[in-house]
């Protein structure tokens, strides 16, 4: 199949094709039709399979056959038609400039509104009138709040990415801003993973949808190589940067759980003569971006994220990605190592793993219905007759209950259990503001 097969509107492929782009990914091939036919659509999607085009291509066609059909008046104000929500800045900033890219030569507009930066400006852009809008859901009450945004002319709705912006604590945000959209839309949602979740939503927000699955549910890119290793806890940074320093790496992306820990990481790797920088939630927008550009230049040569701060990062040709800590909820493996063998490159995933984590490979390993290969590292084998840290005993045994909760659907109630929610919605507000 040719992009040209697909009838999208000739000002779409003329951009497209000059970029290099001859045929569709599996996800376009088989996203665009059904979008192009009016359907609702689920999709599963991993970063780097072409997702977002997949949802811009015939969402910018049908636009323009909306404005061919119905022209504005000389003084209307272009209405919003079409609502991007993605669940951080990262990511809304990489889909906004897919919109602009694709819809260059068309006459479109598009807009970005997302927290950590001036509310103004967004203000201002959206008062001129756009065709699109990418945001995040904390931002967009705000501008709802303000009345700065109309959503009832809207007739496209995309969630992307919508397993994060469930795991962040959006669920009350969304829930929200689906009282101010029109019943008669189309609607997307794209998601790397599946789980009853996302199910349950997708009940509440789709119509009949078209379910887009080009791999097997949950799975990781073909040309990711998985490994393993098991190492004491206190000799992870060390040989982290050894393996970086030794084999000559560059640019690689390493994943810790905690903001403190990407701080605390990065200033002992920069020791041990690796340039690294951290980038995670409590950092300023610019400071962000910064650390981004400057990795991509090849200036820092490790770059230490948290979970939430990573989702977004349109890195290309990346070939490393360590876990430094394995997550605590399985699914988040499948979007970490997702940031290397994008777009059919190969790329490798190494996670690092101590005494006491067990439990949570194999969490990782039942999601991903297969082995991960485990090794020693030479020089770097684990000390045996060390007992297991007690706050790891802990941590299994409060994962477990959750686990086992979730599995059940049940809220337990607990100060536990209260504060993990607190905290999901607190993240969620972090990009509101």
């Amino acid at each position: 199949m040719s992009f040209s097969s697909l009838n999208l509107d000739s000002r779409l492929l003329a951009g497209w094709t000059a970029a290099g782009y001859e045929n569709p990914t599996p996800i376009q091939a088989a996203a665009i039709p059904a979008i192009l036919a009016g359907k609702d659509v689920m999709a599963g999607a991993q970063t780097g399979t072409g997702k977002t085009a997949a949802f811009a291509l015939p969402i910018l066609h049908r636009l323009l056959a909306i404005r061919e059909q119905n022209p504005l008046a000389s003084d209307e104000v272009q209405p919003l038609r079409a609502l991007v929500l993605v669940p951080t800045r990262e990511l809304a900033q990489q889909v906004y400039k897919s919109f602009v890219k694709y819809g260059d030569d068309t006459g479109l507009t598009s807009a970005i509104a997302y927290g950590g930066v001036s509310i103004n400006s967004q203000v201002n852009a959206l008062a001129e009138g756009v065709d699109v809008l990418v945001a995040t859901p904390g931002r967009l009450l705000d501008l709802m709040h303000k009345e700065a945004v109309s959503l009832s002319k809207l007739q496209f709705l995309v969630f992307d990415e919508a397993d994060r912006m469930l795991d962040m604590g959006f669920i009350i945000d969304i829930k929200r801003i689906l009282k101010h959209v029109p019943n008669a839309r189309q609607t997307m949602l794209f998601s790397a993973t599946f789980n009853e979740e996302i199910f349950s939503l997708s009940k509440n927000i789709l119509k009949a949808p078209e379910l887009i699955e080009v791999d097997a549910r949950n799975t990781t890119a073909d040309k990711v190589e998985q490994m393993v290793y098991v190492v004491d806890e206190d000799k992870k940074r060390e040989l982290t940067s050894f393996m970086i320093g030794s084999k000559n790496w560059q640019q690689v992306l390493i994943f810790v759980r905690t903001k403190q820990g990407a701080d605390a990481l990065a200033k002992e790797m920069c020791k041990d003569g690796i340039k690294t920088q951290s980038i995670h939630g409590d950092k300023s927008q610019g400071a962000r971006e910064r650390a981004l550009e400057e990795f991509k230049a090849g200036k820092v040569r490790a770059l230490v994220a948290t979970d939430v701060a990573a989702r977004g990062l349109d890195i290309q040709q990346l070939q490393y990605v360590i876990n430094y800590e394995l997550p605590y909820i399985a699914e988040d493996y499948i979007h970490r190592i997702g940031r290397t063998g994008r777009a059919g490159s190969e790329g490798l995933a190494v996670s690092l793993m101590s005494m006491g984590e067990e439990y949570l490979l194999e969490e990782i390993e039942v999601v991903l219905d297969g082995r991960v290969p485990q090794s020693w590292y030479p020089g770097y084998e684990p000390d045996l007759t060390k007992p297991v840290p007690k706050h790891k005993k802990n941590s299994r045994s409060a994962q477990k209950g959750r686990q086992k909760d979730r599995a059940y659907g049940i809220n337990t109630g607990n100060k536990s259990s209260a504060n993990k929610g607190a905290n999901n919605r607190s993240g969620g507000r972090n990009n509101r503001r």
